[in-house]
């Protein structure tokens, strides 16, 4: 493995538990140290004129050395980007001496790097964790979006139900395509890729502000299925929310949280890309309105499940003790990913100091969480019986019509034939009968 790669490995792990800055890997060393160039450039020219007998002001690369007399020994930090990336502490130094500036001692590989190849699975988990992750939000994606054309396309689905998942749908299906799109960014190997021509920052800071929407407004469908389940088990049936509010509160909230966010951000903390997180006013922007709305789900699912064994245990529901716990284990299997459960285990545990909690923290969240999306199609579109009844319908009625065209075919061709087909198996009320057993069936 070359050390671009081992680099973009590296940099794949240090962003799955940072923010991403949405940039390429093998640029994004180069970009950093470009941005510092002209940071000390700036300095530099701001510094007043050294003593002609010492030693000038420069840019080596990777440190911006300020003038110094002779015989002065300066002393610096390791670069920003060395510091993110590999987390030691070093420090750097150089002497002004009378034929100007010695070599930095001690070397910057010692110093301020670490050989990344010491730890070959640890990158081969954050590559698993990748993979994983691009394969479920891709299954999600396509899964989601034939569930979406599935019920916009049979009008017995339009109902406040399906309306509103139909919108947790939208929002995991733009979650999936920004984290494509910010893995395409951030993960790409294309050694091809032209660094001097720097992605532009209000691009860059876009993709960002999108990124955090859809993110924070798949949690508020998540919250608002369980609120809409809730006031179903709890409120007289006659009264009921409606859609818009559900709309403003999916949608609506987060938007004013990420508002919120950008302003923060260019009063606060306007540096680069909005991908460094010093000032913690605007990561709790995002970060708190998600961890109450989890918080507030999970109090509702402890509710639901509690609404559902009393309604078990009532004397209208038959069946032994041991039918009920299925259905009551059935029953909130099926809520769990509806639900979002799954991420009241580890949200609040940001960032663990335990190397091998943070690498679980990693593959759950990220790697099997993006197969949710997935999960919620199959089990609330394709398992769906109201769903498989209309597909069956129209497979039924696009049979029966491809039979009757046939049968008048074979009878045009010729009088004399009587016209038995294989088609004609089915009745001629097959239709009407299927519509009565499913309405039926519904109620």
């Amino acid at each position: 493995m070359s050390f671009t790669h081992r680099l973009a490995l590296l940099l794949l792990g240090f962003t799955l538990i940072h923010t991403v800055n949405g940039r390429f890997p093998h640029c994004w060393l180069y970009w950093e140290m470009e941005r510092a160039r002209e940071e000390c450039q700036t300095q530099l020219q701001q510094q007043q004129t050294p003593d002609p007998a010492g030693c000038e002001g420069e840019w080596n690369n990777v440190s911006c050395w300020r003038g110094a007399a002779v015989g002065e020994v300066l002393t610096l930090p390791c670069p920003s980007p060395f510091l993110l990336l590999f987390g030691k502490n070093g420090n750097l130094s150089r002497t002004c001496t009378e034929k100007g500036w010695s070599s930095v001692y001690p070397d910057i590989g010692f110093a301020c790097s670490s050989d990344i190849s010491d730890e070959p699975k640890e990158l081969v988990f954050y590559k698993v964790v990748q993979i994983l992750s691009t394969l479920g939000h891709s299954l999600s994606l396509v899964s989601l979006l034939t569930s979406t054309v599935i019920i916009c396309s049979f009008r017995r689905l339009h109902c406040m139900r399906n309306y509103i998942h139909l919108n947790l749908f939208v929002s995991f299906m733009l979650r999936a395509m920004a984290v494509l799109t910010k893995d395409v960014l951030l993960f790409s190997e294309d050694q091809t890729t032209d660094c001097s021509t720097q992605l532009s920052l209000v691009g860059c800071k876009a993709s960002l502000v999108f990124f955090n929407y859809f993110i924070m407004a798949n949690f508020f469908w998540l919250l608002v299925e369980g609120l809409y389940l809730h006031m179903l088990l709890l409120v007289i049936h006659t009264y009921s929310i409606r859609l818009s509010i559900y709309m403003v509160i999916g949608w609506g909230v987060p938007f004013v949280f990420t508002m919120a966010w950008i302003i923060s951000r260019v009063n606060l903390e306007d540096t680069s890309c909005w991908e460094i997180n010093d000032n913690p006013v605007p990561d709790r922007l995002i970060n708190w309105p998600i961890m109450a709305s989890i918080t507030i789900n999970f109090l509702l699912f402890i509710s639901i499940i509690r609404i559902l064994v009393q309604k078990l245990r009532s004397s209208d529901v038959g069946g032994n003790d041991q039918s009920q716990y299925r259905r009551l284990a059935k029953s909130t299997l099926l809520l769990i990913p509806l639900f979002g459960v799954n991420y009241v285990v580890f949200f609040y545990l940001m960032e663990p100091a335990d190397k091998t909690l943070k690498q679980i923290k990693i593959f759950f969240d990220l790697g099997l969480g993006s197969f949710q999306g997935l999960i919620v199609a199959v089990l609330y579109c394709f398992l769906n019986s109201e769903v498989q009844t209309e597909l069956r319908r129209t497979w039924r009625s696009l049979s029966l019509k491809r039979c009757a065209w046939r049968d008048y075919r074979l009878r045009s061709m010729s009088a004399n034939q009587n016209g038995s087909d294989n088609c004609m198996q089915f009745p001629r009320n097959v239709r009407a009968q299927s519509i009565l057993q499913t309405e039926t069936t519904m109620l």
